[in-house]
């Protein structure tokens, strides 16, 4: 019987085990500074991308960034000290509140709201995309390497003996993309084998290829080579300008917002002293009628109208705190953040019209919406993407190149022999059978082509209802509060007249109650007016494109605009 001869070696296989035991310390203690290098990479790579597509394009942040750890200090803005008589009970829970003006509130929003942060995600996300997509049409290395070792039973002429090696594998490769539409791949590859029991022979071999693929028909060509890298380029450019028309309309949204908050405060105001007056009224009737002088049905109705008009008063404290909470939660404040909004901003409204002609503005707004050249050019990849179709139609036909270099066969270092070189050319047809796919791919892009071309001509007309619905809702509010404040002075005049009457005993109940709720409406649609012209003059600005945002969010007052644009429309 044939014995085994045993080898002791586990000296050396301790030895192994402990190289592999740091090797995997060192890489999961690595593993973390890996990741945070990886994010600053992408954070670096995607803002420069961001930054070299900006040139040109309005209301961009200059110094872009989706980090959210910037806070928001309010200790620089003014304390209420006072509670609002109006507000009743709830007036002093705004007790030292911080107050806030709309400056500030955009600032905020820029810095806090949730919409905000996402829009601004989605932007860096796009030019995420980006950058990969230039990433493949750059050399694209790589690298592999693997140890193994093996014990196995060899027989010999009387006895097994246990034979122990190790063998190793190690590469490298880079492959790219090339704007014709081909690939370059090169590789190079070493081999080696070792055996650690009887003769220590060394066995090692190497290998240098490199391969190229160039396509003559179908894929080839600068245009259809580099669509997809086209295609991502122009979608960012496409984002840039979405994020452009975003902040537009996300500071006209906050201003709606702030301003209609304080609507309706000055409705709750106007509401308490309409509930006031009744009481007062209420209570002159009530000692009338004590003394024989008015009729109880008379008394009954100012009775009911005070009611009503608490009632009403109620109604609009809570509107204007569920409001207030509402605007909190836009700008990306909590809800119960102790703020209350600045009256003097609402104050200093006043009816400001644009110096500019309806013919001029349809032009202007053309030639400046950005959301319009985003249609536009989209239009144009419809128109491109048909060639795209086509060439996809079309038999393959490659050119494959392909050469290496190998080593001699020994136990040294390989060393590369170029007597060894062997290289080959060919063609590669595969004849288009079968473009069932392709054709329905070329059939789709003609039908978008079609679809992108009435989108355009949709977007036309859209641009210009838009222009004229703001065009007529700027005329509205500014004849609206015109004949509003003609109102609030005759309702005002009728009011005193009614108190005049009623102090000589001559007034009416139903003369009393129409007076006042006329002075309280025409108050509420005063302010309603004034609100609405201010909204639709922001609305008429931004859609002509023409409304410039300041990187803190607020607006920049335009007295003149001029009907050729300035703004770049291709980047």
């Amino acid at each position: 019987m044939k014995k085994i001869k045993k080898i002791n070696m586990p000296g050396r296989i301790q030895k192994i085990g402990g190289f592999i035991f740091c090797i995997l310390v060192i890489f999961v203690f690595l593993s973390g500074c890996t990741a945070r290098h990886y994010l600053k990479s992408a954070d670096n790579e995607a803002y420069r991308t961001i930054s070299e597509k900006t040139n040109g394009i309005p209301n961009l942040e200059k110094n872009f960034s989706i980090e959210t750890n910037q806070p928001v200090s309010l200790d620089d803005m003014p304390v209420c000290e006072q509670a609002d008589e109006s507000l009743g009970a709830e007036g002093n829970s705004e007790i030292g509140a911080r107050i806030i003006s709309l400056e500030k509130a955009l600032e905020i929003a820029v810095k806090n709201s949730r919409t905000y942060q996402t829009e601004k995600e989605n932007l860096y996300l796009e030019a995420l995309n980006l950058t990969l997509a230039r990433h493949r049409y750059r050399p694209i290395f790589s690298g592999n390497a693997g140890a193994t070792y093996r014990k196995e039973v060899r027989e010999g002429i009387d006895k097994l003996t246990d034979e122990h090696s190790i063998s190793g594998s190690g590469g490298v490769g880079m492959d790219m993309l090339l704007h014709t539409g081909g690939r370059i791949a090169t590789s190079f590859t070493a081999d080696f084998l070792r055996f650690l029991t009887g003769d220590p022979r060394v066995a090692t071999s190497s290998e240098l290829a490199a391969t190229l693929t160039q396509p003559l028909l179908r894929g080839a060509g600068y245009k259809v080579a580099m669509e997809n890298l086209t295609q991502s380029e122009r979608n960012l450019l496409y984002a840039l300008r979405n994020f452009s028309r975003f902040r537009q309309q996300f500071t006209v949204q906050v201003a709606r917002s702030y301003f209609g908050v304080l609507q309706n405060k000055d409705r709750v105001r106007n509401e308490w002293l309409g509930y006031q007056s009744y009481k007062r009224s209420a209570a002159r009737e009530r000692a009338f009628a004590d003394v024989g002088l008015r009729k109880l049905a008379d008394l009954g109705r100012l009775e009911q109208e005070e009611l009503n008009a608490e009632t009403a008063w109620i109604s609009a404290v809570r509107n204007y705190k569920q409001s207030l909470d509402q605007f909190k939660i836009l700008i990306g404040l909590p809800t119960d953040a102790k703020i209350i909004l600045d009256d003097r901003d609402l104050q200093k409204l006043t009816i400001k019209d644009p110096q500019i002609t309806l013919e001029d503005a349809v032009k202007i707004a053309l030639d400046c919406r950005l959301d319009f050249y985003n249609v536009r050019d989209q239009f144009e990849d419809a128109a491109r993407k048909i060639d795209i179709a086509k060439n996809g139609l079309l038999p393959d036909l490659n050119l494959v190149l392909a050469t290496s270099v190998s080593s001699k066969p020994g136990s040294g270092l390989p060393e590369l022999d170029l007597d060894r070189t062997r290289w080959s050319a060919g063609v590669n047809v595969n004849l288009p059978f079968d473009r069932k796919a392709e054709r329905n791919t070329y059939r789709t892009a003609l039908i978008n082509y079609q679809r992108a071309k009435r989108s355009l001509e949709l977007a036309v007309d859209n641009i210009k209802l838009d222009v004229y619905d703001s065009w007529r809702l700027l005329d509205q509010a500014k004849r609206t509060y015109e004949s509003s404040e003609l109102a609030v002075e005759l309702s005002r005049r009728r009011v005193e007249e009614q108190d005049l009457l009623a102090e000589l005993g001559r007034g009416t109940a139903e003369a009393k109650v129409a007076a006042q709720n006329s002075y309280i409406s025409s108050l509420n649609q005063r302010t309603s007016a004034l609100v609405n012209h201010t909204i639709a003059r922001l609305d008429f600005w931004r859609n002509l494109g023409v409304l410039s945002i300041k990187d803190s969010g607020l607006w920049e007052e335009i007295d003149n605009v001029r009907t050729n644009s300035t703004i770049s429309k291709s980047n």
